[in-house]
């Protein structure tokens, strides 16, 4: 594994390439497609990470995967780049400082809500729309049904979240009360 700061270096000369490319979407796209290979797979994780194996049968299984995945000639370059040098185990941490950059160029955030109940369509896009608002930012966002709130949402966007759960709810009430 290789440390955050050599991640994100590698992330940044992949997105200045990509800028200068005008394909900055796709490679970030591609090199995620790979970095969710590796997490679905661990042997294929093992198999590329290792240096047990040898190289040529190492590049052989990436440049097959690759070409299954539609990988285009700069996330197949950077990917080989990688196993040469034997990085290719910080694709994961790569691609996530690269899809973080992406974004922040697009001006979007990602956003988790977590509903006490799940939200249909509309509800969804409601809240959307509203942290779309909060954030100035476009919003990536993913609900997820968690029964343990009693009430209410916890929306997380990016590093900020807003708790609008009936726990929260009841504990600022307490703590007027008080």
């Amino acid at each position: 594994m290789i440390s955050g700061s050599l991640a994100r270096r590698y992330a940044r000369a992949l997105m200045e390439i990509g800028e200068a490319q005008k394909n900055l979407e796709k490679l970030g796209r591609e090199v995620s497609d790979l970095a969710e290979a590796m997490k679905i797979s661990p042997e294929l994780s093992e198999t590329l990470s290792n240096p047990a194996f040898q190289r040529s049968d190492r590049q052989k299984v990436l440049e097959a995967l690759l070409k299954r995945l539609g990988a285009g000639k700069m996330a197949t370059n950077f990917s080989l780049l990688l196993l040469e040098r034997n990085r290719f185990g910080a694709v994961p941490d790569i691609a996530r400082e690269l899809s973080a950059m992406v974004d922040e160029r697009a001006g979007r955030v990602n956003a988790v809500v977590r509903a006490a109940v799940p939200l249909d369509a509309v509800q969804t896009r409601k809240m959307q729309t509203a942290l779309e608002e909060l954030s100035g930012k476009k919003v990536v966002l993913t609900t997820e049904h968690d029964p343990s709130l009693l009430g209410g949402v916890v929306a997380r966007v990016g590093d900020i979240e807003y708790d609008g759960s009936l726990m929260s709810q009841i504990e600022r009430l307490r703590e007027r009360a008080a």
